[in-house]
């Protein structure tokens, strides 16, 4: 409850880039304080988990060594805050246009994607032509932003070194760990650009469009498919980013043709990836090494995949009523 209930406010207060964020660190702290006054009864363990005598673990923390300790994770949501807000996004990238400031054109470069940019037409009924004319009055464009400053992956370096600072990190062992960082995680950012390229040439082929298309023959159903979309990209990929790179336009295409409102489809796309979080690989393989349970991944994938359809489904009925039933709750 606290967890949802603060993902609400800060989406709706916010934006979206502190919403887990800060959801997560609530929920932490409501647990925290709830579990001062209440403790559970009995203690529940696994059937074959037998009583183990807790171990002497030295004298509590104190609260200072314990505020020291999350104050990475405190500079983290800062940052992360700061690069969402809008006014300091467009001062990183030099400034409105009508009064440019000292990082005009340097912190932000854009280049036009060469043999694509203001080639490729969108033709009706996706793109928006005059009278009598067989495709849209303007070319897409294909321009590439290279926003170093403005992205919020700077802001997230800036507040590790910042961090390492505070934890007295020598800058020889910072540099170490952050090497070996970005080499656990080169299979993942090749994967996450790959996806993303993917979903440019998707775009740019025109596929997002006849595949948007092909789905407005589900009618006014539509909006109980859309989140099983999302749950089927997050099934085969692992990734909600990679789900929404991959469906996010052809949702808000299939959205437009049959008059619905685009924020709630395209919402749904990653709500529904939600549910399919729990059946795709990477997460079944975490979830069996976390738990001790090497080699039972099939067993997990049999026991959650029920569940996971019924809450995708689920979702799906509450997208169908947002759709007809309480519009109110979407922004227009």
């Amino acid at each position: 409850g606290s967890f949802a209930t603060l993902q609400f406010l800060t989406s709706n207060l916010h934006g979206p880039t502190l919403v887990d964020v800060v959801g997560g660190l609530g929920s932490l702290i409501a647990l925290t304080a709830f579990l001062r006054f209440w403790q559970p009864a009995e203690t529940w363990r696994f059937p074959d988990a037998g009583e183990e005598v807790a171990e002497d673990r030295g004298p509590a923390l104190s609260r200072g060594q314990i505020a020291y300790a999350w104050f990475p994770w405190a500079v983290l949501s800062v940052m992360v805050f700061l690069w969402g807000l809008p006014s300091f996004k467009t001062f990183l990238n030099g400034g409105p246009p009508e009064r440019p400031n000292a990082l005009a054109g340097v912190s932000k470069l854009s280049f036009e994607v060469p043999y694509l940019h203001r080639l490729v037409y969108r033709a009706p009924p996706v793109g928006e032509a005059a009278p009598g004319a067989d495709r849209a009055t303007k070319p897409e464009a294909a321009v590439y932003d290279f926003n170093w400053l403005s992205a919020t992956g700077t802001g997230i370096f800036l507040a590790a070194v910042i961090s390492a600072f505070w934890l007295r990190i020598a800058p020889g062992e910072f540099v170490r760990q952050f090497g070996e960082t970005l080499w656990k995680m080169r299979i993942a950012l090749f994967t996450i650009a790959c996806m993303l390229a993917l979903a440019f040439t998707t775009k740019y082929s025109g596929s997002d469009a006849t595949l948007g298309l092909a789905f407005t023959r589900t009618g006014w159903f539509y909006p109980f498919f859309a989140p099983l979309l999302g749950w089927l990209g997050v099934a085969l990929t692992g990734s909600d980013t990679s789900s929404n790179a991959l469906f996010g336009s052809l949702q808000r295409i299939t959205a437009e043709q049959l008059k619905l409102n685009p924020v709630l489809i395209v919402g749904s796309n990653s709500t529904g990836g939600v549910m399919g979080k729990m059946i795709d690989a990477q997460s079944i393989v975490v979830a069996a090494v976390a738990t001790e349970q090497n080699g039972q991944e099939g067993m997990i994938l049999r026991f959650v995949f029920l569940h996971s359809v019924v809450l995708a489904c689920l979702v799906g009925v509450v997208t169908l009523l947002q759709a007809y039933v309480v519009p109110w709750m979407i922004p227009v």
